[in-house]
């Protein structure tokens, strides 16, 4: 049982006119200040204020050693570990009024000193039967995190960015099991693993999906052996990537440090919703897009070759950031074409990759268009093929939720990430496939299982071009080569 080694109603040297200490705003507080203390009185809580929503008000400051409610009196008192996290706190919420559950609360320093454990329940206090549990959950500095509805995109790098908010992340592994993407993540100090628990337990990390279920671990610690796509320690750079895993780019780590405020705001704990199109961006790798996407998902391209481009071109490039269900080529504007995507948000995505990038010789433009979709010719009229319906395509990379693909979405670059490779194809059959397609083969790199391979072309134009040539090809009975854009390097 929590009681204080003072008098509950000496805090803060406060007298009540009436003499009732219930918090209430039709009683007149005349408050001295009194000096600081690591014990903290809260007024005004709401009644239905849980004890680990007290807590979770300290824990950006430091950990919380105690918590005596007064349910009666919606008031609380709070033990910060030290003296000094208990004047971060209040010195940071005389600038930010404080919220519980909506609800401002007014905090202060108490003339408790600590609150003590004691068998006698003194002055009417009501400490949750919980409180030890609450406080002794934040024991394991590791998180088992949990997605669920994982319709886009989430990456370690996505994780990382979002839990370094409440602290320093050292080890993050993922994995999946049960068809679910799971990460075990470790803080610093088990403080921070608490608060970021509290934070964010329940919250979307994209508009209207991927919602974060967190539990604490039972380990206490993580043993990464590989920095690579799927585990990363922090504290160990030097740790080898592993057999068949692409190396981490400097590139994104360089990005996401610039960019840490995209996912989240910059108040304490506070998960900001992306679109899901600046969300999936982010994972690849690159600077969220501010702004929304746009009420359609048809976009329009301009600039094209007209000479060489085909709908099947754009269905296999525009393919990459989500499923193309209709392409029309623009019958007197040949340069031009409308791409209706499955979704708002992967038009987005496509748009923020593919705008400004060259295909067939020419740096093609890519906008939002006004039209909601892409009309099919009337029946009997031959357009001359410039018009394709791609909606039962079995090319689709996204049909699947929680699909691979979707934490392989990365902007166009030299190197082309190679899958479904049969046994029999040797490196020499890749190098001619691909020099065949018009480009110069600078390195290639068999995966150890070699089903899968990386192959970097001279230029970023050279490896657009093979993909669209080679994704999907033929390679012997019934293996269809994949091709996608790689982040790494050879």
């Amino acid at each position: 049982m929590v009681t204080c080694n003072t008098p509950l109603n000496g805090f803060a040297s406060a007298k009540f006119v009436d003499g009732a200490s219930n918090g209430s705003d039709s009683k007149k507080l005349r408050v001295e200040e009194a000096p600081p203390s690591r014990v903290l009185h809260i007024r005004k809580l709401p009644n239905e204020a849980t004890d680990t929503e007290v807590i979770a008000l300290g824990l950006p400051f430091g950990k919380v050693t105690n918590i005596l409610t007064l349910k009666g009196k919606n008031q609380a008192f709070l033990e910060m570990g030290t003296e000094e996290a208990a004047i971060t706190m209040v010195n940071y919420y005389s600038t930010v009024t404080p919220h519980v559950r909506n609800i401002p609360v007014f905090i202060q320093y108490s003339n408790h000193k600590e609150l003590k454990t004691d068998s006698a329940n003194q002055s009417g206090g009501s400490p949750s039967t919980d409180v030890q549990e609450v406080l002794g959950a934040a024991s394991s500095p590791v998180l088992r995190i949990i997605i669920d509805n994982m319709f886009y995109p989430v990456t370690l790098d996505v994780l990382q960015q979002i839990f370094s908010k409440f602290g320093t992340v050292m080890k993050i592994i993922t994995f999946t099991k049960n068809n679910q993407f799971q990460a075990l993540l470790q803080f610093s100090d088990p403080a921070n693993a608490q608060q970021a628990k509290l934070a964010l337990d329940g919250q979307n990390i994209y508009n209207s999906c991927c919602t974060l279920r967190i539990d604490f671990s039972k380990l206490v610690n993580l043993n990464v052996k590989y920095n690579n796509d799927k585990s990363r320690d922090y504290t160990r750079p030097e740790l080898p990537a592993g057999d068949g895993q692409p190396t981490i780019d400097p590139g994104v780590a360089a990005a996401f440090s610039k960019d840490s405020s995209s996912l989240l705001g910059k108040i304490p704990g506070a998960l900001n919703p992306l679109s899901a199109a600046a969300a999936a961006a982010a994972a690849a790798g690159r600077v969220a897009l501010a702004g929304q996407a746009g009420s359609s998902g048809v976009l329009l391209v301009s600039n094209l070759n007209e000479e060489m481009v085909t709908p099947q071109s754009l269905f296999t490039l525009f393919g990459v950031y989500g499923d193309v269900q209709r392409v029309k080529i623009l019958y007197n504007k040949k340069d031009s074409a409308l791409i209706q995507m499955s979704d708002a948000n992967q038009a987005q995505l496509a748009m923020s990759h593919l705008n400004g990038q060259k295909m067939y010789g020419k740096i093609i433009r890519v906008t939002l268009s006004k039209h909601q979709t892409v009309a099919l010719p009337r029946d009997g009229l031959d357009d001359q093929g410039l018009t394709k319906d791609y909606a039962n395509s079995p090319l689709h990379r996204f049909k699947k939720p929680g699909s691979k693909n979707f934490q392989n979405i990365f902007p166009p670059s030299a190197t082309l990430h190679l899958s479904n490779i049969p046994q029999d194809v040797t490196e020499d059959d890749l190098r001619l496939l691909f020099s065949n397609a018009g480009g110069t083969v600078k390195a290639f790199k068999f995966f150890q299982d070699r089903k899968m391979a990386l192959i970097q072309m001279s230029t970023v134009e050279e490896a657009i071009q093979a993909l669209i040539d080679l994704h999907n090809y033929n390679m012997g009975g019934s293996q269809h080569l994949r091709v996608s854009f790689s982040k790494s390097t050879i």
